[in-house]
């Protein structure tokens, strides 16, 4: 895994685009400094590897930095469980986590629903395991949020008014809210306005800082920022099933088995707590659970009813 820094540095200035706000940090309190980073980017397991270096990607979620602190412990993790060197690879700007593993960019990443659903359907990745959540469940959910006192109390209230979500890829940023306003009766007409934030935190800060009124987020995040009296939940989701590692079609099929049973191995409450950085606020903090066939079903139908994802390129995926 090569040094850190310059990647951090190149993407947080390429992911600063007109799309995104310039709003306060709603967690700076409890933030990996740059120093700590380079600090756990140095511990590394002294092992013997075996051929081969894999690339992995990730859907971003908080931030750049944020994101790659919870992954480089648990990359060691499996560097140390298979044999394999892992090396973290960061989504350019002009591409997607799902484009990139597709590539060949990236061998493994980890996706939500709607990552995978498009990466499936046009380049043949496979699904090895789904996230396990803090209540050791294989689903989540998403939620709408407002900020405290502002008068908005339930999903109707939405209308003409402004409406940040995650990134364009993002299931629970993305793809589950549209579902929940389309069960509302809601399009995207009836709104003031709405904007692409790029990642939960980035839309939650929008709501935090007043430039935008609601923010579709995901759950965990929410509830966190809820407790601290940050946002209010107004309204929530059904339960989908959760985001999972993905591989591309490149990886030999005694790659994949191996690094899936250490990911059904992984013990981040137990055994493998030690190095892991924050895991608990990811949407595997208990570890990974076999993917079965149909577990996306229903989020590949709205997919397709709603845009997300082509007829033809879906039928094809299913066969």
């Amino acid at each position: 895994m090569r040094n850190l820094l310059p990647l951090l540095f190149f993407l947080m200035v390429s992911c600063d685009s007109t799309d995104q706000l310039a709003v306060q940090q709603v967690d700076s309190s409890d933030r990996l400094s740059d120093s700590e980073l380079q600090q756990l980017q140095a511990v590394k397991h002294q092992a013997e590897y075996t051929s081969g270096t894999y690339h992995f990607g990730f859907d971003l979620r908080a931030s750049p930095q944020e994101d790659a602190a919870q992954y480089l412990p648990f990359l060691n993790y499996l560097e140390a469980t298979t044999g394999y060197h892992f090396e973290i690879h960061f989504t350019p700007q002009d591409s997607s986590a799902a484009d990139e593993l597709g590539q060949n960019h990236t061998q493994f990443a980890a996706m939500g629903a709607s990552s995978f659903l498009y990466a499936e359907s046009r380049y043949g990745a496979k699904l090895l395991v789904r996230g396990l959540n803090s209540k050791a469940k294989a689903e989540y959910q998403s939620v709408f949020v407002v900020k405290p006192g502002g008068g908005l109390r339930n999903i109707k209230d939405i209308k003409a008014r402004k409406l940040a979500f995650g990134g364009r890829d993002s299931t629970q940023g993305h793809l589950i809210p549209r579902i929940m306003l389309s069960k509302n009766n809601i399009n995207l007409k009836q709104l003031a306005s709405y904007r692409y934030t790029g990642s939960h935190q980035n839309c939650a800060e929008a709501v935090v800082s007043g430039k935008y009124d609601v923010c579709g987020m995901q759950d965990q995040l929410a509830e966190e920022l809820e407790s601290q009296g940050r946002v209010e939940i107004i309204y929530r989701s059904d339960y989908y099933p959760s985001s999972g590692i993905v591989v591309n079609q490149s990886v030999p099929q005694e790659v994949a088995e191996r690094v899936k049973q250490a990911l059904l191995n992984f013990k981040p409450l137990g055994k493998d707590n030690k190095g892991l950085y924050h895991w608990e606020r990811t949407e595997m903090a208990n570890g990974f659970t076999l993917s079965r066939p149909g577990d996306y079903d229903e989020l590949r139908d709205w997919s397709i009813k709603l845009g997300f994802l082509q007829k033809e390129y879906a039928q094809e995926s299913v066969k």
